[in-house]
């Protein structure tokens, strides 16, 4: 697996996020409007976009949420290549990005209905919080956080 630096314009980027909107679409069902609001791309400056043997097959990205901390948005990894280290290789270069721009901490918020998303997050060591922001008392949320 190789990583690339991007941004939002990147179509191997946007590729992947209809992917991910396509999956979470079924697994929110009727929450995924509520959600959708939270995730428009145009505007962000920190992509990372994973490859298989020159395919694209998974993404993630970091933005600003305040003045110490990146907020992680729109991890995807194709379900074929699911359980390979793809996804915990995507983060560990979003962390790494993080510290680059001198970010102390990275939180996250997730779906319960999301275990695998859970699961990595868990052995990537990120800890469970209050539920923050937009997503304080939304039941399907999980939001979890990192010091860098």
């Amino acid at each position: 697996m190789i990583t690339k630096r991007t941004n939002s314009g990147d179509n191997d980027f946007r590729q992947l996020v209809a992917e991910l909107d396509a999956d979470l679409k079924i697994r929110d069902g009727e929450e995924h409007i509520f959600y959708a609001q939270f995730n428009k791309i145009d505007k962000i400056k920190q992509v990372i976009v994973a490859y298989v043997q020159d395919k694209p097959v998974g993404c993630g990205a970091i933005k600003v949420y305040s003045g110490d901390t990146m907020e992680v948005k729109r991890m995807f990894v194709q379900p074929g290549e699911r359980g390979k280290g793809v996804a915990s290789g995507i983060l560990s270069e979003l962390e790494s990005w993080s510290r680059e721009l001198g970010y102390k901490k990275c939180l996250l918020e997730t779906g319960q209905k999301q275990p695998e998303a859970i699961r990595m997050y868990k052995k990537n060591k990120y800890t469970v919080i209050p539920n923050y922001g937009q997503y304080k008392n939304i039941e399907n949320s999980i939001c979890f956080e990192k010091e860098l």
